[in-house]
């Protein structure tokens, strides 16, 4: 997928549209999945603020679980039933959730008691989950749709190189 600036509209583009940009750069020509996704978790710990955690879960079919993947932040927890918090409901409905308040989510898990807000995009190629990116903020409503639309076409971009 060539990079369409069209996607990015409205105050959060110009930055996103940016940060897409590098993460082509940096994945072009690189298939080890392993540094990919540790570099895609870099750039969004650099690029995104009032976060105090960005990284990947991977899903192990075996398992019919995620697995801590790639990350920045503080140690987090290993494995997540699917249907379990907010990662695990995201990656078994295979949708973004956005949560303003992480406590009010029934059966977050609480890897980081700092965690107030949290997004969680699944990753999907060719019609399989592959895991998902979650994204933690000490600040509740730290999210909103432009984020998400942002974050989607950047998981979008991660997954033409995975």
């Amino acid at each position: 997928m060539m990079f369409q600036a069209e996607k990015y509209q409205g105050p959060k583009k110009d930055s996103y549209g940016l940060v897409t940009k590098q993460l082509k750069a940096l994945l072009d020509g690189e298939p080890n999945k392993i540094a990919n996704l540790s570099n895609a978790s870099a750039l969004l710990n650099q690029f995104l603020d009032r976060i105090n955690w960005v990284g990947f879960y991977l899903y192990e079919e075996e398992s019919n679980q995620l697995v801590l993947g790639p990350f920045q932040g503080l140690p987090a927890c290993v494995r997540i039933p699917l249907g379990r918090g907010v990662c695990g409901t995201s990656a078994s409905e295979r949708k973004t959730l956005v949560v303003e308040d992480v406590h009010s989510f029934p059966g977050h898990i609480a890897c980081d008691a700092a965690s107030k807000s949290e997004i969680v995009i699944p990753l999907v190629k060719d019609g399989k989950l592959v895991g998902v990116l979650d994204i933690d903020s000490p600040e509740k409503s730290r999210f909103d749709e432009e984020d998400q639309k942002y974050l989607e076409v950047f998981t979008e971009e991660l997954m033409n190189h995975l």
